[in-house]
């Protein structure tokens, strides 16, 4: 099981005060120093992705390369030398963009970080130095070369590997976790961004696997010349999108009771916090007090943030916060977007039974920011009083 990190936090450091304990939720735990100012030097990139300390984390249609639901395969440069080349990093922005065929823009492999080891013989670049993680996405349908990408699966199944298809992957040792959660959100993104949203033209990874560019503008048949605005604004690049979602434990007024929901599809025991996601121009606290009044009727009166998860599915950070009801306002109502099957106040002490697996209430796992802010709540590491 996830144990979170509870760092000693009691340090003062130029005025603030650490007191509360800090909470890292699954799929934040990463290991890797993303070094994201290096993505645009193509001898790092080249000499990191050879290098015998590369590590390559392999999807299939957005399944990643598992030995097992609790562990991750990480393939070798010389196991999947047939797709990804030691050239592919040869050239720079400009030249890869200028000498781009729009007919082949997909990006198979994206520069993770580099992980900090013990091993005298780690990559090191510069003043950088540790073992390079990349992610590669080896789906046939998307590849530049198709049969090699289905005879590279056949290999590694054949190993006695398989490409782990779940709706929600929530099996692995912390670190590893972190490391799939960037992974799976960069390939799905770059999946999802193979044609320009203003122009519908294709586009070309460039920043190893973390921008992309239209090439409208440059000629992709002999006498044909697409045009497109995006390419006269100031920012002519499409980057990865993160999804900021609230999710939200409540406080009765007395601080005595919390109140949960269950969704429609959810057993008829299993309740969590309220969820939803941030409007466009809205706070992270006016999107906990819509979402909660919206789902539940109650009106809030204060609103903390607690911890933020990211959540790869596709992209979301969850922004957990806990409120508190205000005192004449506690009285539940589904009748407004009806988005719950139901809605209950349960005990303190009802939640710290159903955290400590005992009792009827069901709550959601421990790699879920939501019980990390229940823990929070009945063991009084967070409090909104200060």
């Amino acid at each position: 099981m996830y144990t979170p990190k509870t760092p000693n936090t009691s340090d003062t450091t130029v005025g603030y005060n650490f007191s509360d304990r800090e909470i890292v939720n699954y799929f934040s735990d990463s290991p890797l120093n993303r070094v994201s100012f290096l993505r645009t030097e193509p001898e790092f990139l080249s000499l990191a992705l050879k290098h015998p300390t590369a590590q390559f984390l392999l999807f299939n249609n957005l399944a990643p390369l598992t030995r097992s639901p609790t562990e991750i395969y990480y393939a070798k440069h010389d196991e999947i030398s047939q797709l990804v080349p030691e050239d592919t990093f040869k050239q720079s922005e400009e030249e890869l963009i200028k000498g781009s065929d729009a007919r082949d823009t997909h990006a198979a492999v994206i520069f993770l970080g580099l992980r900090t080891c013990d091993s005298g013989s780690s990559f090191s670049y510069k003043i950088y130095s540790g073992a390079p993680f990349f992610a590669v996405d080896v789906t046939p349908e998307a590849s530049r070369a198709p049969q090699d990408a289905s005879l590279l699966i056949k290999s590694m199944e054949e190993q006695g590997l398989f490409f782990h298809q779940t709706r929600v992957l929530n099996t692995l040792p912390g670190e590893d976790a972190a490391i799939y959660a960037q992974a799976r959100s960069l390939v799905d993104w770059n999946t999802r961004n193979r044609f320009c949203g203003i122009c519908s033209g294709l586009t070309v990874s460039v920043n190893a696997g973390t921008k992309r560019v239209c090439l409208s503008s440059n000629k992709i048949e002999p006498n044909l010349q697409l045009k497109c605005s995006i390419r006269t604004i100031p920012s002519n690049l499409c980057f990865p999108r993160t999804d900021p979602t609230i999710i939200s434990v409540v406080l009765s007024a007395d601080g005595k009771r919390v109140l949960l929901g269950r969704g429609k599809r959810a057993p008829p025991k299993r309740y969590s916090a309220l969820a939803g996601f941030i409007e466009p121009g809205e706070s992270v606290e006016n999107a906990v007090r819509r979402e909660v009044w919206e789902e539940a009727g109650v009106i809030l009166s204060r609103v903390s943030i607690h911890s933020t998860q990211p959540w790869p599915y596709p992209a979301n950070l969850m922004i957990g916060a806990i409120g508190q009801c205000h005192k004449d306002h506690e009285d539940l109502t589904l009748e407004h977007d009806h988005e719950l099957a139901d809605a209950r106040w349960y005990k303190l002490e009802e939640v710290r039974d159903a955290l400590n697996g005992t009792g009827d209430l069901q709550l959601p796992p421990a790699t879920a920011i939501a019980n990390q802010m229940l823990r929070s709540i009945v063991k009084s590491y967070f409090c909104l009083d200060g």
